[in-house]
């Protein structure tokens, strides 16, 4: 009888549809982790996860079942098993699995059983529901598998236990969100409460599209003990000793890294969310309209943070109603952050339009078509500057600004990813406040302070008309921001807002503002999740919508 296993724990960071590099990935930790017994991989590593509608392709799936079968003759040599998820076909269904390969073949399969289809989950859409599972046999210890969602209700694990599991691997890919780390948590000590099991929790890192996975692989003794932690937001691989005696299985406590909390973790969410978007994309670089406000700072920022400044261009592009201190606050921040500012004037571009315009505007006066004429002006300038020299334009525009529809489409919405996107502008000043006394370890950009003082706290501008003042069409963010978090994350009703201090035409306006805005966060581009509520996936609501109470 086995009475000891050495199991490593491997958080890898895969790409979705890169079934050769994700197998390749899948060798190399194997190889770092030669004296394990078993190595634990996280949901659908092999795939990339998720793979949404990519997964239904047949083609797909044979090089998913081709890659695993090699990856099984590979483990003749008599060196660790793999304990990898990947799509599996069984009997004309196609499941979420996980695969033992052990002894040149593969041992065993179990599905996933339950399937999330909320927010940004659709694996319903894609994949069939598996039975209740058994534990898995390996080497005379049977093994619990739950996958991911399996372990947020009771059932899945209370069925393995009946069943005769000892402990639990849980294979996971679970994205970021603000606070989502204490809430896997709970959950895998409400399973480990219930069943007295250990129980190992492998989480996927990396970014995909607008999701970041965090990784922070943990395992829990059957007292609920913390016995190995993992890191955050970087590949990890973690060598796990467990044993058994009378009372059972326990792992001997080993590395317990401290994760990061608060405005760490977001800015950490952020940076590699921007890189692994940019890298797994093939860009050579950003490029980014620096506006000398806070928004373009802190889009600069996290881009130098993700890429180095050599990646990052930013470019400047004034009108006639560009202040003097927006000129000197964007080129003393592209300073500090050591990157290259161009610096193009739209000038001859608005006369220009407002010449070829004149027969059909006539003598119409001045309104925000202009201002608009201006934005546009530079989104087009941006994507010339990428078209040519081959860098994705990253928009720079923050959550507060598209939850009420204050941008513009085709102009500073247009672009490839958005860094902000899912961040409310009070959460903006004190990321730039944070950034500015902190160095996360890890990142590319240089320590100290990385824009000035007044780009923090300088009255927020679009500067397209004279003196212009964002609170000119806007109530204070402070009140903006806890109306929205009352609209979108709560979903809170027009009398519950308006007790928090809100006047009712307020709240009644910026609803209706947030409803009608729909339609232009539609064709905005993906950005990093960093909410229980982004915009895209997580918040689907219709364009034609009248629905909004008139007070």
């Amino acid at each position: 009888m086995t009475d000891r296993l050495i199991i490593a724990l491997a958080q890898l960071n895969p790409i979705v549809g890169d079934i050769d590099g994700n197998a390749d990935r899948i060798r190399a930790a194997r190889k770092s982790a030669a004296s394990a017994d078993l190595i634990v991989f996280s949901e659908l590593v092999l795939s990339g996860y998720p793979p949404e509608d990519l997964v239904l392709k047949p083609f797909f799936q044979d090089k998913i079942e081709a890659a695993a079968l090699a990856l099984a003759c590979e483990t003749v040599d008599g060196g660790p098993a793999l304990l990898m998820g990947a799509p599996w076909r069984d009997e004309g269904e196609l499941r979420n699995a996980v695969l033992l390969l052990d002894d040149g073949e593969v041992k065993a399969v179990r599905y996933k059983r339950d399937l999330p289809n909320y927010g940004v989950f659709d694996e319903k859409r894609v994949f069939s529901e598996g039975p209740m599972p058994g534990p898995i046999n390996f080497r005379d210890v049977r093994i619990g598998v739950p996958v991911c969602e399996d372990i947020w209700a009771p059932d899945v694990c209370e069925c393995l236990q009946e069943s005769g599991a000892e402990f639990f691997l849980v294979p996971n890919g679970s994205p970021f969100e603000v606070d989502k780390r204490e809430v896997r948590l709970q959950h895998a000590v409400a399973r480990v409460t219930e069943s007295g099991l250990p129980l190992a929790y492998v989480n996927q890192v990396g970014g995909q599209d607008e999701l970041v996975f965090d990784g922070g692989s943990f395992v829990l003794n059957g007292d609920c003990s913390l016995a190995a932690q993992q890191p955050m937001f970087v590949e990890d691989i973690q060598l796990t000793e467990w044993r058994r005696d009378a009372d059972g299985w326990s792992v001997t406590v080993t590395d317990r890294v401290e994760h990061p909390e608060g405005y760490e973790a977001i800015y950490c969410a952020m940076t590699l969310g921007l890189r692994d978007y940019v890298d797994k994309n093939g860009f050579p670089g950003v490029v980014l309209g620096m506006s000398g406000g806070i928004d373009s700072a802190l889009t600069a920022a996290v881009a130098v943070d993700a890429l180095g400044p050599d990646r990052v261009r930013c470019v400047m592009m004034p009108s006639p109603y560009t202040s003097g201190d927006s000129l000197e606050d964007a080129s003393l921040a592209a300073e500090m952050l050591g990157v290259t500012l161009d610096d193009v004037g739209i000038g001859p571009a608005i006369s220009a339009f407002n010449q070829m315009l004149a027969p059909i505007f006539g003598d119409r006066a001045a309104d925000i078509t202009e201002e608009n004429i201006q934005a546009r002006s530079r989104g087009l300038l941006l994507m010339a500057v990428s078209n040519k020299l081959g860098a994705m334009v990253v928009t720079t525009g923050n959550k507060s600004e598209m939850s009420v529809g204050y941008a513009t489409l085709y102009g500073d919405m247009c672009g490839g990813f958005s860094v902000l996107k899912d961040v409310y502008k009070m959460d903006v000043f004190a990321l730039c406040r944070w950034r500015n006394e902190n160095f996360p370890i890890g990142l590319a950009g240089p320590d100290g302070l990385v824009m000035p003082e007044r780009i923090i706290t300088k009255p927020p501008s679009a500067e397209l008309r004279p003196d212009q003042k964002d609170e000119d069409s806007l109530p204070p963010y402070e009140q903006l921001d806890d109306i929205l978090q009352c609209l979108i994350e709560d979903e809170m009703g027009l009398d519950d807002i308006t007790e928090r201090g809100h006047a009712p035409e307020v709240v009644q306006r910026i609803w209706q503002m947030l409803d009608l805005a729909e339609y232009k966060r539609r064709q905005a581009p993906p950005g990093v999740k960093l909410s229980s509520r982004a915009f895209g996936k997580d918040r689907r609501y219709p364009i034609t919508n009248t629905f909004r109470k008139i007070i």
